[in-house]
């Protein structure tokens, strides 16, 4: 649940703060010192004095007053803000402040598709921007990744066909002038259509309809030499004469991006020394420009200009490839740009294959929903794009690692059936881990190590393997600091309960979060289950036993709060009424399924949030997010499911609906312009999440065995089309299901490969009477049930 940059907060002592930043950064990534105050060499300079008199004096806020008063608003804690958000934060900021400084200025330049809406005062998606620090992408964080399985190299395309070839690049726009004055600009077309392509391929398509030209865009990435090469294809019908433009833009999804040198010989064009743009055909003209002249698109207006090279000591040159074309005419060309140079990943000793191979083992699945079997596979390729060289949680905002999303990611690779990218995965870990045995990515955080622990016993249950990497060191190291850790504070307010901490950074602020709690109980009894595995069993029992005095700290504190507070539920934190942040505290139901809890509590919680945080059928996080969260909205879709409430279907529809034209989803979505608002704009974890919830429509993995069919839509059967899915790794085995139309009846087969003795499989099908299934593929008829389908 990453915290978008938008929302970080100076650290708890700014100068100080800054010194830290600097400190660390000019020695390289570290773990950051809790305490400013605890900085021996600080202890004896009265740096506070004379900051507080400089500021004053010149009629600032007492910064140490301020800090003090915003400090009231959290509980304390060892961190107040993780340094890696406060990097990351700065870092978009900076963007945000070149932004309102370049663009509210020059509107007449031709900007990405989100400037064109939100700096539109006659459009839904414009934002006032007055006192606005920063101007940043609030409404349409939306863009769809091309890559291959394997490669680090990852590209961008726009919702109107922008192209970003490297990551937080310049980028490449396609234009048509025509002589007359009139333009087909794809950032500013009010129509559009977008596709993913799949299948064997992975290509992003937009056509561009346009009153003097209509423009086909197709990108992707692919080989050449073994190497990666975006490759973007280009047909244009006109309807006037003019020109077809090949633009170099000095902006991407973000805003801003520094273009310094363009060059140009022949076919290529060279973009700050070291990318190369090769045109498929020789231009008739090549015109530049840069800040102080005014963007590229005015000097296409001047017959004479022809330009070789162009130096903006602004960052803004920018560039026009233009091509000749009458009324009527049609071109088909296009341009490759090498992504060899694209320093911000190293190419891997990683088995490096293409979409018709991923395509071959992948988990399929049949339904008569196109729109959700779409998204279905566009989210695992979503997946398979994110997990090289490690699982990160986007493929731009957030291409940068987290435990949190790298081990709920993994569990949907399990689901996906590919246990070798979760081993893979497991086997970096360890070099994140710190001496304590926390394994660290960001600092303030207490429930890495329950999620380690608990992705690492859930490999092990469904493949059938024993992880060597993390060793056995590693795994008691990391169960060891989650007991060490609750007991910290000897003069916490909750004794037993982890310490005040950053979370899940959209909960709010600093706080006792019962969301970290949980995952460290659920990692102690992961780890018991390992070490019982590997026997032994002494060290499990004291796991077990540690859990269990866990959970009692934790039953405690919930049943300290008064019920005016709860209402019943689970709030976020024991300081905290109930609030959207109780979404965290849910987490105890799924994925988790801890069973210490009275199920009422659990239920209460759910239904307080369906009852006041829900927009559209999806779950609004008010919390920093301000928008609504696909992972969060399907995690809750994953509670009812599991409790018989058809609520769930109406969530999953929901979210199919809230996917980008290319099956993708932001972290959050503007509940008015339907546009991404917060985070990466195309989010892994909700790709996960999307994948696993079509697991669960099929497979449930119960106490008993496996539930079939428990979670499908009572429609789907009345299509007369076939549903399947599978294969998908469970704790038995992996498991294929498949319901058949036969004339007005239905069949269904569960077909696996158990390791074991089969397990118990338990038809729950809706409109359906419940039946046990066999274990080795016989098709059975299923029997109309006399009750009715809620």
């Amino acid at each position: 649940m990453q915290t978008h940059p938008t929302g970080f907060s100076l650290p708890s002592t700014c100068p100080v703060g800054v010194f830290r930043y600097i400190q660390e950064n000019a020695n390289g990534p570290c773990a950051a010192t809790p305490h400013c105050d605890d900085m021996n060499v600080l202890r004896w300079l009265p740096w506070r004095y004379f900051l507080r008199r400089a500021t004053t004096r010149h009629g600032f806020l007492d910064p140490f007053a301020f800090m003090a008063r915003l400090r009231q608003f959290s509980q304390p804690s060892e961190v107040q803000e993780p340094m890696e958000l406060l990097r990351a934060g700065a870092a978009f900021h900076a963007r945000g402040l070149i932004n309102t400084k370049v663009i509210q200025n020059n509107l007449d330049w031709i900007w990405p598709y989100w400037i064109a809406r939100q700096f539109d005062p006659r459009d839904i998606s414009f934002i006032p921007r007055a006192f606005s620090f920063s101007h940043i992408n609030l409404t349409h964080r939306n863009w769809t990744a091309v890559g291959l399985p394997g490669e680090t190299a990852l590209s961008l395309v726009d919702p109107r066909g922008l192209v970003t070839p490297f990551h937080d690049g310049w980028s490449i726009d396609h234009w048509f002038v025509a002589d007359d004055g009139r333009r087909t600009l794809p950032s500013y077309s009010e129509e559009a259509v977008q596709q993913l392509l799949m299948g064997d391929a992975h290509e992003v398509r937009t056509d561009v309809p346009g009153e003097v030209a209509t423009l086909c865009l197709r990108t992707h990435i692919e080989r050449e030499d073994g190497r990666p090469v975006l490759r973007t294809h280009i047909d244009v019908h006109t309807q006037a004469e003019g020109w077809l433009v090949v633009a170099v833009r000095p902006s991407n999804p973000e805003g801003v991006r520094f273009v310094d040198t363009i060059g140009r010989n022949g076919t290529v064009l060279t973009v700050n020394e070291n990318h190369r743009l090769l045109l498929d055909r020789e231009p008739e003209r090549v015109v530049m420009s840069d800040y102080h002249r005014g963007d590229v698109g005015k000097a296409l207006s001047n017959p004479s200009r022809h330009d070789t090279e162009q130096t903006c000591p602004a960052g803004l040159a920018s560039a026009a490839a233009a091509y000749r074309l009458g009324p009527g005419g049609k071109l088909s060309t296009g341009y490759r740009v090498p992504l060899d140079a694209d320093k911000s990943t190293d190419r891997q000793s990683i088995a490096v294959t293409d979409w018709a191979a991923f395509n071959r083992r992948r988990t399929r699945l049949d339904i008569p929903d196109t729109r959700m079997r779409e998204v279905f596979e566009s989210s695992q390729h979503t997946l398979e794009l994110l997990s090289t060289p490690e699982i990160v949680p986007g493929p731009y905002t957030y291409r940068r690692f987290w435990f949190r999303d790298a081990c709920l990611m993994a569990n949907a690779f399990l689901g996906n059936n590919d246990a070798a990218n979760v081993r893979r995965t497991l086997a970096t870990f360890v070099g994140r881990q710190k001496l304590d045995g926390y394994f660290h990515s960001q600092e303030g955080e207490w429930d890495s190590n329950g999620q380690v622990l608990w992705l690492v016993d859930r490999y092990e249950r469904l493949t059938g393997e024993r992880i060597e990497n993390p060793d056995t060191k590693s795994l008691k190291n990391a169960a060891d600091w989650i007991g060490k850790k609750r007991r910290a504070g000897k003069d916490s307010k909750h004794p037993g309960l982890f310490p005040a901490g950053f979370s899940a950074e959209h909960l709010g602020p600093n706080d006792y979060y019962y969301w970290d709690d949980f995952w460290g109980i659920a990692g102690l009894h992961s780890a018991a289950a390992i070490f019982e595995r590997r026997g032994e069993r002494e060290l499990a029992d004291a796991l077990r036993k540690e859990a269990a005095a866990f959970e009692q700290d934790l039953t405690k504190s919930l049943e300290s709060l008064p019920d005016e507070r709860t209402h019943g539920g689970m709030p976020a934190s024991p300081h905290r009424r109930m609030d959207s942040g109780a979404i965290g505290s849910m987490v105890v139901d799924y994925p988790l399924e801890l069973t210490f809890l009275p199920q009422a509590r659990i239920t209460q919680t759910a239904e307080w949030l369906w009852e006041h945080c829900f927009i559209h059928d999806g779950f609004f996080q008010d919390m920093i997010h301000s928008g609504i969260n696909i992972y969060l909205s399907l995690a809750l879709a994953q509670t009812f499911l599991r409790r018989g409430d058809a609520r769930h279907r109406r969530i999953v529809k929901a979210v199919a609906r809230l996917a980008s034209p290319t099956g993708k989803w932001p972290e959050a979505v503007h509940p008015r312009t339907l546009g991404g608002c917060m985070g990466d704009g195309e989010h892994g974890w909700a790709a996960a999440e999307w994948c696993e919830m079509m697991r669960a429509l099929f497979v449930l993995e119960t106490h008993e065995g496996l539930s079939i069919g428990a979670g499908l839509f009572p429609e789907w059967f009345e299509a007369g089309e076939s549903l399947a899915y599978g294969p998908t790794l469970t704790p038995y085995g992996s498991v294929s299901v498949r319901f058949a139309p036969d004339g007005d009846d239905w069949l269904v087969s569960v077909s696996g490969q158990w390791r074991d003795e089969p397990p118990r499989l338990r038809l729950e099908a809706p409109g359906f009477d419940a039946l046990d299934l066999p274990a080795d593929g016989t098709s059975v008829k299923l029997q109309r049930s006399m009750h009715a389908v809620r």
